[in-house]
């Protein structure tokens, strides 16, 4: 069972969303960061190609390992097999998606409100 796993990855960057399928999610080295590893992409049918996952393919040709921002990740779920790969508009400029404004490291005993 657990060489089947299969993770459904949702990020936002630069005022986009990511959705994306992987085989590996972790914890990385790097504080704050969730790595993401072994990207899946639809290799279904070789006659029908959807243009959205075949930017996102070409987007992340070379990659190894994906590091995204602890803060920028919106969900990741264990799916049971992958699906089609996406980006979309952030809903941002609309008010449905606003990021949580404080610090994600804060030193013990340091009070983040005062200077």
């Amino acid at each position: 069972m657990a060489g089947s796993r299969r993770y459904r990855v949702i990020f936002a960057n630069q005022g986009r969303v990511y959705e994306i399928y992987a085989k590996s999610v972790g914890q990385g080295a790097l504080f704050g960061f969730i790595e993401v590893e072994e990207l899946l992409f639809g290799e279904r049918s070789q006659v029908v190609v959807d243009p959205g996952e075949e930017s996102l393919k070409s987007e992340f040709k070379g990659v190894t390992r994906l590091h995204i921002p602890l803060h920028a990740v919106v969900r990741i779920d264990e799916v049971e097999r992958e699906g089609v790969s996406r980006v979309t508009q952030s809903a941002e400029g609309q008010g449905k998606l606003t990021p949580f404004p404080a610090p994600l490291y804060v030193k013990p005993g340091k009070d983040p409100t005062r200077s």
